[in-house]
């Protein structure tokens, strides 16, 4: 997809950034510069919710000083326990003040200067959802773990024979939504659950969804990457169970559908 923003027309609204950090302090301050820099569609400005996830290595202290250099732009918040990701975005989604959300992660694997392209099905094209796909038209990715990105993509699979989606990249952390949206689908997954679970509400409530494709820079498990094969065996219980459990939020504040 080719976004002109020249073009584009202007909107006004806040955009959420979340972003869930734990034992990240080696990327954090640099991710958290290229989220401040990065561009917006016009019109549009940005508040950025740092949810540290009861780091041990310093990840702490950085975002507290974060929180205080950019005071007008950062929100942050400490978990007194480790919760995992889910947990961390559940926080910050009910922090948040915006009218869109981007999830962004600490570690550098994906780049806030495709927030424009992630934004752009929402504001013109009336999307609800937006994933950002690591497996399609990508114009750049590091080569890294064959068995990783095998998983990815049965995990995808079997969600979208669960869903009805026709998704490529479902475990992606890329995802933009209208506010509304994600402030009415509980989030009951503490972990990388988090994925297939917003994935098979997000299909209950039929919203409208877009898949754009991405910029990925993965990193290895030397460099700090957490998810693991435990994690995939819970993925695929999260897939089956939200198959049979609706638990989508359709009646919460009196709205079915996107407002």
């Amino acid at each position: 997809m080719t976004i002109n923003m020249d073009e584009a027309t202007k909107h006004q609204g806040l955009v959420s950034i979340l972003m869930p950090a734990y034992n990240e302090q080696s990327t954090l301050r640099t991710c958290v510069e290229r989220v401040l820099e990065a561009s917006l569609p016009d019109g549009l400005t940005r508040e950025l919710i740092i949810v540290d996830d009861a780091s041990t290595d310093g990840t702490g202290d950085i975002v507290r000083e974060l929180a205080q250099e950019h005071a007008d732009a950062i929100r942050a918040f400490h978990q007194e326990v480790n919760q995992g990701k889910g947990a961390a975005i559940r926080r910050a989604v009910a922090e948040m003040s915006g009218d869109y959300v981007i999830i962004q992660d600490a570690d550098l694997e994906y780049d806030p200067f495709e927030y424009p392209l992630l934004l752009a099905p929402i504001l013109e094209h009336g999307a609800d959802v937006v994933y950002g796909s690591r497996f399609t038209g990508r114009k750049m990715r590091r080569v890294l773990l064959f068995h990783h990105e095998v998983g990815n993509r049965f995990l995808t699979f079997l969600s979208n024979v669960c869903t009805g989606l026709n998704l490529t990249d479902m475990e992606t952390c890329y995802k933009a939504f209208r506010a509304p949206l994600i402030k009415t689908i509980p989030i009951r997954s503490n972990r990388f659950g988090i994925e297939p679970e917003i994935t098979a509400k997000i299909a209950r409530r039929k919203a409208i969804v877009y898949e754009v494709p991405i910029s990925y820079y993965g990193r290895g498990y030397e460099e700090g990457k957490k998810i693991g094969w435990k994690d995939g065996v819970s993925a695929l219980y999260t897939i089956i169970k939200y198959r049979l459990v609706a638990d989508c939020g359709e009646e919460v504040n009196g709205a079915r559908e996107v407002q």
